[in-house]
């Protein structure tokens, strides 16, 4: 299907998930109520750390910035899919195809970067107890937090750069639910090595290198755990960074499965099934995750929800 007029195309239609219309009424529902209670959940995660004055601690305040950020990340692609379900109109515009891409890019990178800095942070704890607080002061932790959010937003103005002076003219079908880099080259009719090299090298450094950070951090963890002369002194040091880990685990694995496995093994169809999983499972399961492994949080999420908490007098660092 090409532009009718012959020249660039003004809205790309997204294939989304082709089935019954029954089997997307089910879907339409199950996302819809995965939607809700991810929004319920980082809602909730932001608001207890915000009135939970013993909560305002450097690593605390970087998990809200991750609720934060997950809010934003399954608003950038779900919405629209659930209108796509309702009214079975699947496209969208070249300018908001743009768009979408440029939020999901940005949000994807400030993750890699925040839960490298999350990493940073429990290293920071258990290797250097005493010199924490001084290593880690709340000026230091905003710094941190707006690196994050500062890199991924301009890694992704720098791909959309070179992306959006692609030209489309035909087709214009995208083999997914929401508009991601690789259909997107896929589809154009120009010379796309330029773009290509600047996705490959950010990618390095946005994903590649703050992998790097968890690892390194984690390795320097692990080898300060095992020096803790009593099993009870590993496990409460574990049981501090589990809760990321876990996190790290999930997104990583799944991040670098789409966009670092061979060519060979690419196919659009397993993609989008591997992108449901990061882009609105791991959303759901973050929340989940820090609750149920760490109990201060749970039990301050429990006072938050039965009107149990104290409003602090001050805002929180």
């Amino acid at each position: 299907m090409r532009n009718l007029s012959g020249g660039q195309v003004e809205e790309f239609v997204l294939v989304g998930f082709p089935t019954s219309l029954p089997f997307q009424l089910f879907l339409f529902n199950l996302f819809f109520a995965i939607y809700l209670l991810t929004l319920f959940e980082n809602a909730l995660i932001i608001t207890t750390i915000w009135l939970t004055p013993s909560l305002h601690r450097p690593m605390y305040f970087f998990l809200g910035h991750l609720s934060f950020l997950e809010l934003w990340y399954i608003n950038v692609t779900v919405p629209r899919l659930l209108g796509a379900f309702l009214t079975q109109d699947n496209r969208v515009s070249y300018v908001g195809c743009m768009t979408q891409l440029y939020f999901f890019i940005a949000l994807a990178g400030t993750e890699c970067v925040l839960l490298a800095v999350m990493a940073y942070d429990r290293y920071l704890a258990i290797c250097e107890p005493l010199r924490y607080p001084s290593l880690m002061p709340p000026s230091l932790a905003t710094g941190l937090a707006a690196a994050s959010w500062g890199s991924g937003f301009f890694s992704s103005v720098m791909k959309l750069l070179f992306i959006s002076r692609l030209s489309y003219y035909g087709p214009h079908i995208i083999n997914h639910f929401f508009c991601d880099i690789s259909p997107l080259l896929n589809l154009t009719c120009s010379d796309k090595e330029q773009a290509e090299i600047v996705d490959f090298l950010l990618a390095l450094v946005m994903i590649l290198l703050p992998l790097l950070a968890v690892v390194s951090s984690y390795a320097t963890i692990i080898a300060a755990i095992l020096r803790i002369p009593t099993t009870q002194g590993c496990k409460k040091a574990f049981s501090t960074c589990v809760s990321h880990l876990t996190v790290v685990v999930i997104y990583y694995s799944s991040t670098l499965f789409t966009y670092a496995r061979p060519q060979a093994m690419y196919t659009f169809n397993h993609n989008k099934i591997i992108s449901v999983f990061y882009t609105i499972i791991v959303p759901l399961l973050n929340p989940a995750i820090y609750c149920l492994r760490n109990k201060e949080v749970k039990d301050a999420c429990k006072k938050t929800v039965l009107g149990g908490y104290h409003y602090p007098r001050d805002a929180p660092d």
